[in-house]
């Protein structure tokens, strides 16, 4: 238990280093995350390992769909949208008005998803492209924080992505962005973002998507699964065996696995981290504590673990979507297969 102990220790002292060591314009935003980093990782020595509970939202269930395949997307697109409107129509009801127009928002008849679920935190997977002839597919898996009330952040990185897919393709070649958030995301700050209990339960869900995207897509398109912080964790354990050609890992806290040989992917496999990601100095490595794994091993982008390790700039953890970017220029080239132009770090 002492090694245990001190391997917890240990996280909680680089994570109060990683917080301090942000610009005067980030100094308060950091005393609030050494404090409050320190406080999680200490309730996860103590206290059980659950996300925090979050106030019911109503919403009907999911709407009843045909199999995914590109002849019914338009009807998917239909029926998700009234799905959302009514979703939207009882949080308002229900005096919920941040999520009543979260909802509107995504009832927009210019909208495209090809699942949503407006109940509790939410989940939505949403389309950007012409999915059913595209050439090239990247799928967006993200991490913690992210949900129906959060999902404009998450979209905003899709869009990015797919305009400079949209500018970048070779004459001829057809793209299209998917952002899945097809899982329950963990808080932030929450034990529950220390272990890998939502990845194991959102890995299944990814992978019978990407069979979906198969048959939606055709058996010809590329596909390219790009996963960000806690996402890469979930991408982790979905990778065995998954029939995608690149599987990038931007501001991983690690997949779980030693290596990228450990994945078990035909995939290539890349790492990127900004300069200014606090995620750098949090330890890689993995503890048991009363039966449960906290942490998530190896880090991404350390030679141990093999991965194709590419330049992201200066950003920060939530930048490597950001427009103008260096991570957006080359998950860009990653997703249209110039992997040659592709800057190393």
């Amino acid at each position: 238990m002492e090694l245990e102990t001190g391997a917890v220790a240990e996280q909680t002292a680089a994570v109060t280093r990683a917080t301090g060591k942000r610009s005067d314009r980030r100094r308060g935003a950091g005393r609030w995350r050494r404090g409050a980093f320190g406080a999680l990782i200490a309730g996860a020595v103590v206290l059980p390992l659950a996300g925090a509970a979050r106030p019911a939202v109503p919403a009907p269930a999911p709407a009843s769909l045909a199999p995914l395949t590109a002849s019914t997307l338009d009807a998917a697109y239909t029926a998700n949208r009234a799905n959302a409107a009514e979703a939207s129509r009882m949080a308002a009801a229900d005096g919920n008005d941040e999520r009543a127009a979260a909802d509107r928002s995504m009832a927009d008849p210019s909208r495209r998803f090809l699942s949503f679920d407006g109940r509790g935190p939410g989940q939505a997977t949403e389309v950007f492209g012409d999915l059913a002839h595209a050439d090239r597919v990247a799928v967006l898996v993200p991490g913690s924080d992210t949900s129906v009330d959060t999902y404009d952040r998450f979209r905003a990185g899709a869009l990015a992505l797919h305009e400079r897919l949209v500018r970048e393709a070779p004459e001829g070649v057809r793209t299209a962005v998917v952002a899945w958030l097809g899982y329950r995301t963990p808080d932030t700050v929450s034990a529950t973002v220390l272990t890998a209990g939502r990845a194991e339960q959102a890995a299944p869900r990814l992978r019978e998507f990407i069979g979906e995207l198969r048959r939606t897509a055709g058996p010809n398109a590329d596909i390219s699964l790009l996963c960000h912080s806690y996402g890469t964790v979930v991408c982790g354990r979905a990778a065995a065996g998954l029939d995608v050609s690149d599987i990038a890992l931007v501001g991983s806290p690690g997949t779980g696995a030693d290596s990228a040989a450990a994945l078990h992917t035909p995939a290539r496999v890349w790492a990127a981290r900004g300069g200014d990601d606090w995620i750098a100095e949090v330890p890689h490595v993995e503890a048991d504590l009363f039966g449960t794994t906290v942490g998530f091993g190896t880090d991404p982008v350390s030679p141990a673990f093999g991965a194709h390790v590419f330049a992201a700039g200066s950003g920060g953890h939530s930048d490597y979507f950001r427009p103008g970017s260096a991570s957006l220029a080359n998950l860009t080239r990653i997703v249209l297969g110039d992997t040659k132009a592709v800057t190393r770090a």
